[in-house]
């Protein structure tokens, strides 16, 4: 059995969350699978191995479908997080089937591909006033002017929320997203019970709002959407409505700042994607794979499961390093190279199988309008400074990327 506690994988190095990628390169040489000490974790580098393993069944993203705590040799969460585990857990993100075949199917009635189609005006609408902000200001912060703004409000704009209301959903998902990262702080899991309970609270009242009178968004969707005499609770509704807008904005702003200070550092690429904009759909493939904004994804094992000899017992937790399998040799040719052309590019950034991002359709037109708003509005856009990268592990971004014109 490997072990990492030799190698120069430490989630809580700066010097690591800097640059993972040499990391990820030694542990996918050191083994397919490799025990972690620090957070108790199986860590998995591999793209094929990490392919698979997000369309194996004997892993979940809950064990709580068939065991209790007990059975499955864990400890219940303090009872102090209840309302960020209640809000948590009715997500089909952290479901198993058939909980999470019900919610999908149901979401999907109302989060359908012709809505997002129908959004793709108002996200170019968008993305275009907000870099002509940027434009008309002599530069400013990419993240706070453009990146963030855009799918936060597309995603709002979705999900019926009132223009005036929009003010706290990016703290509170930004508080919520902590509990994501390994090993979090007590503060931190104080601040996302905070955010939970406000957030729902909010939904709440959101809901029997569209109950009285439904709209044409997103939240009169879920209230309205049945089959077959299953409908979706209101904590379900709640708990879909705060993971929409949370895995909808949080990939796509780190994967804005993250991709353009990657082009910035490549200037040759930038030059290339400049010359020709009909490159962006592929820039926004290749970015996503080259500086991954979700390093790791994880897994409960529900049933001993064998990977490369060695026997991952019942109860364990596999950690899936997304980034490190975007990197893999052996299925991208010169993973360290961003290349805007790769036309071979298979990248998991959105993940696989059953919980395979409903929003990804959503998160390319963003990024693409975004993109385009920024190689026509912007066409000399350079940074104005070094950014300081998040300390974050598993959600990979900047704390900001200042630009001038």
């Amino acid at each position: 059995m490997a072990a990492a506690d030799d190698l120069s994988f430490d989630p809580w190095d700066p010097a690591f969350v800097a640059d993972p990628y040499p990391a990820y390169a030694e542990l996918r040489e050191r083994g397919r699978v490799i025990y972690y000490e620090p957070t108790g974790q199986w860590l998995v580098p591999g793209h094929a191995d990490v392919s698979a393993l997000l369309r194996e069944r004997r892993l979940g993203r809950t064990y709580q479908h068939r065991f209790t705590h007990e059975e499955f040799g864990r400890t219940a969460p303090p009872a102090e997080q209840e309302p960020f585990h209640t809000l948590n857990d009715h997500g089909m993100l952290d479901l198993e089937p058939p909980d999470h075949t019900r919610i999908r199917r149901l979401v999907s009635k109302a989060f359908t591909p012709r809505t997002v189609e129908r959004l793709k005006p108002y996200v170019h609408r968008l993305a275009d006033e907000l870099v002509d902000g940027l434009v008309r200001a002599g530069g400013g912060d990419l993240l706070s002017d453009v990146a963030e703004p855009l799918p936060v409000a597309v995603i709002a704009e979705m999900l019926g929320i009132p223009e005036a209301d929009r003010g706290p959903l990016r703290p509170w998902s930004a508080d919520i997203c902590g509990m994501y990262e390994l090993n979090p702080s007590q503060e931190t899991a104080a601040k996302a019970v905070r955010a939970s309970v406000e957030f729902t609270a909010y939904l709440r009242e959101l809901i029997a709002e569209r109950r009285k009178e439904p709209g044409d968004d997103l939240v009169s969707g879920l209230i309205a959407a049945h089959d077959e005499g299953d409908r979706l609770t209101e904590q379900e509704m709640i708990s879909t409505a705060v993971l929409l807008l949370n895995a909808g904005h949080e990939a796509t702003v780190n994967a804005t700042v993250n991709g353009w200070w990657a082009l910035f550092r490549n200037p040759e690429q930038l030059a290339v994607l400049r010359a020709d904009h009909s490159l962006v759909p592929s820039a926004v493939e290749e970015l996503m794979r080259y500086d991954t904004p979700l390093q790791l994804f994880e897994r409960w094992v529900l049933d001993d499961i064998e990977i490369d000899g060695v026997t991952v017992p019942r109860g364990a937790e596999i950690a899936m390093l997304f980034g490190s399998a975007n990197h893999d040799p052996a299925v991208f040719a010169e993973p360290e190279r961003l290349d805007l052309t790769r036309a071979d590019n298979p990248h998991i950034s959105f993940s696989a199988g059953i919980h395979y991002c409903i929003g990804a359709p959503l998160a390319r037109i963003e990024l693409a309008a975004s993109m385009t708003a920024l190689l026509e509005r912007a066409p000399t856009l350079a940074p104005a400074a070094e950014p300081r990268r998040k300390p974050n592990f598993v959600i990979r971004g900047l704390e900001g990327l200042a630009v001038t014109l």
